[in-house]
């Protein structure tokens, strides 16, 4: 297969993650075929004017499969396209969770890649409209990818994994090839189970600000959302030390927060019990 033109079936076409992987599929030189079950689902991918193939139709000469789909289904969505792949073909998801659970049908013959998107970082430095407004990626902010495959496959082949990523993701900086655990610590643990958790703390704490405090929400936005910039850049990349009054205000935040055993959720056990717990399993099959 060639990397620069490949035959490319997009399964689930009309969900989110499959009209956003799909409008930048369609604007490639790759041939596509779109699947999608759903009357739903197909009224919008028609809409962005492409043709609706069946599953049967799509995968079979497909050099690259994309399974679109929600994680809760993935299994059962590749036991039916898995066996109809052509030999030497790939079948690429989107979440390593479904990957690493040993939930994907699998055959000798067919190379299996997941790849995730990093979404445009919070030091990216925007000069454009379409950059900043573009806070998922995949429109007009660059982002980086982290990618697994196959230990096995052939150079070519991955390759052509990764001009298809490229361009479901575009624009892209890097793809950084890892080993399916390794992304699965990515996602869910380094920036599910912590980066979004802090998202969503720090929205509670604007909350009690705002709404038990009595501050001003217009002032209480304005100093966490500067300050948030400010704790990151600090933090992540050491632009500036904190003051001594901060580090005693940080440590009482850890002190208060924080339980003493929280980087138990790096632990196998505790990775395996919360993609279980995301995938609705009794516990994962690797």
């Amino acid at each position: 297969m060639s990397a620069e033109q490949l035959t490319v079936a997009v399964i689930g076409a009309g969900g989110k993650m499959g009209m956003r992987v799909s409008r930048n599929l369609q604007k490639s030189a790759h041939t596509v075929f779109y699947s999608e079950n759903s009357p739903a689902g197909q009224d919008r991918v028609r809409a962005e004017g492409r043709d609706i193939t069946s599953t049967d139709d799509a995968v079979q000469g497909a050099d690259v499969v994309i399974l679109a789909v929600p994680d809760t289904v993935l299994g059962i969505v590749s036991e039916g396209v898995v066996p109809q792949m052509k030999a030497g073909a790939i079948l690429l998801t989107l979440d390593p969770a479904a990957a690493y659970a040993g939930l994907l049908a699998k055959r000798d013959d067919v190379v299996q890649a997941v790849a995730h998107p990093c979404h445009p970082s919070v030091f990216l430095e925007r000069t454009t409209k379409e950059e900043w407004a573009d806070t998922f990626g995949g429109e007009g902010a660059p982002q980086n990818v982290v990618a697994a495959i196959d230990e096995d496959t052939p150079a070519a082949t991955r390759d052509s994994a990764e001009a298809v990523i490229r361009t479901i993701y575009a624009p892209v900086i890097d793809v950084h090839w890892v080993t399916v655990k390794q992304l699965a610590i990515l996602e869910p643990t380094l920036v599910e189970t912590v980066a979004c958790m802090i998202g969503t703390l720090l929205n509670e704490a604007l909350h009690e600000t705002v709404h038990t405090a009595g501050v001003p929400e217009e002032a209480a936005k304005a100093m966490l959302f500067g300050h948030v910039q400010i704790a990151l850049t600090n933090a992540l990349r050491g632009s500036n030390p904190f003051s001594e009054a901060c580090e005693i205000a940080i440590q009482y935040g850890k002190d208060t927060i924080i339980k003493d055993d929280w980087k138990k959720i790096f632990d196998d056990s505790e990775l395996d019990g919360v993609i279980a717990k995301m995938l609705k399993l009794d516990a994962v099959k690797r």
